[in-house]
């Protein structure tokens, strides 16, 4: 049995943060920065919040935001 709540919201998303520049498919100029679960793992991705171009796609850091307490020890 798991001792963390059930989420409230019907819908789960994430922060997006503008970018500036053009879609080089569709020329449309909304671009966001986002972090997705797609097959591999988390990715940084930029795409185009029009036709979903994807504009950049880096690995992200394999843990998303948790940094292990060995890796701060100095």
């Amino acid at each position: 049995m798991h001792t963390f709540p059930r989420p409230q919201e019907t819908h789960l998303s994430v922060e997006r943060q503008p970018v500036e520049g053009a879609c080089p498919a569709c020329g449309a100029q909304p671009l966001a920065s986002y972090r997705v679960l797609g097959e591999g793992g988390l990715w940084d991705v930029v795409k185009c919040q029009e036709c979903l171009h994807s504009v950049s796609r880096e690995r992200a850091p394999r843990l998303g935001s948790l940094t292990p307490l060995g890796l701060t020890i100095e």
